[in-house]
């Protein structure tokens, strides 16, 4: 098997070891699917290099160098280093961050075009897609739900200016047509969706044949069963590479600096230009967010959401520092509403 069918090139090892590149396909707890020269088979991570050495544990699409066992598992050695990588907070309490996909050139965020549709999780999406260092695409599912879906349309454009926004349908086939720039050989696309969005449906759409099993939803809520229960990388016929991600109730902020100035770049241009340097955007006169606010340049709920996430991903880099912000936030916050109360009093 050529592993360049799989996205590999040469120059991704520095360093051999005496390992053979491979690429992981699936994670299965402490058991991996692996793709190399010798075809699909399952590896396990060497002791000494992830347990004692801590190298960075691979995830769906990484790139890896392992020892072939013909007779077993294999043994991962080593991961290699990622070009595009999207991560989030572990929903399990003190575990810190959890991998979710690796080495992909598009994200493919989608929402369908029923109940599923949130503008906030939007938000959410768009900042880890692009804090991952992939491309972003909003792609709305089950267009064939609704006749006209312009206001959708609208809406993901105002939220993430200058993103190719498209509606397709799996079941009708409308509208895939405008997906084919992205299904390109050697091409690695990662799925982000609620459950019951349409994500498996989709891979089947794109195969061409039925390759992954598609649950129905609840019609009153539009809620759906996972269909994924882990992240895997699935070959297409046509050479493009494909990671579907079960639905993730949660989607914490881990480390998204970078993402946040992309996904809210309409925010953050405000953001310096205010009278004083340390201005808190509260009650500081010469504020160039208040005044953009009130001068319908930027919405209040645009701001909300931007310091929603900036606050959860503060507390995940620094949970001491955003305890102590947080705690003199609220005491300025006091002695301005004491200062209202002995105004009213005054009067």
């Amino acid at each position: 098997m050529d592993l360049k069918e799989y996205g590999f090139t040469p120059d991704m090892v520095k360093d051999s070891r005496g390992g053979i590149p491979a690429r992981v396909t699936a994670v299965h707890k402490e058991r991996y699917e692996v793709v190399c020269k010798y075809g699909k088979q399952y590896a396990k991570l060497k002791t000494k290099e992830y347990f004692v050495e801590f190298q960075e544990f691979p995830t769906t699409g990484d790139f890896v160098l392992i020892h072939y066992i013909s007779t077993g598992d294999s043994q991962i050695i080593a991961t290699l280093p990622r070009k595009t990588f999207f991560s989030r907070r572990d929903p399990t309490p003190g575990r810190g961050e959890q991998a979710v996909a690796a080495n992909f050139d598009y994200v493919f965020i989608m929402q369908s075009l029923n109940h599923d549709f949130n503008e906030k999780r939007l938000e959410r999406y768009m900042t880890l897609a692009w804090q991952s260092g992939a491309v972003p695409v909003i792609v709305f599912t089950k267009a064939d739900l609704m006749e006209d879906y312009g206001d959708y349309i609208r809406m993901a454009e105002r939220i993430a200016p200058g993103i190719k926004v498209f509606a397709i349908s799996s079941k009708t086939g409308a509208g895939l047509w405008q997906l084919n720039d992205y299904l390109k050989p050697e091409r690695t696309i990662v799925f982000l969706g609620s459950s019951g969005v349409g994500k498996s449906s989709l891979v089947n759409a794109l195969a061409g044949e039925e390759i992954m099993n598609v649950n129905s939803i609840r019609e009153n809520d539009s809620k759906g069963r996972h269909t994924t229960t882990h992240r895997q990388l699935i070959m297409l016929n046509n050479g493009v590479m494909i990671i579907d991600t079960p639905g993730m109730r949660e989607l914490g902020m881990w480390n998204v600096s970078e993402g946040l100035s992309e996904a809210f770049g309409d925010v953050e241009q405000y953001l310096g230009r205010c009278k004083f340097r340390d201005c808190k955007h509260m009650t500081e006169p010469g504020c160039a967010v208040k005044e953009a606010i009130a001068g319908g340049e930027l919405s209040q709920e645009r701001w909300n959401s931007y310091c929603s996430l900036k606050k959860e991903a503060r507390y995940t880099d620094d949970k001491v520092a955003y305890m102590k912000d947080k705690i003199k936030y609220h005491k300025k916050l006091s002695k301005i509403n004491r200062g209202r109360k002995v105004n009213k009093r005054g009067k």
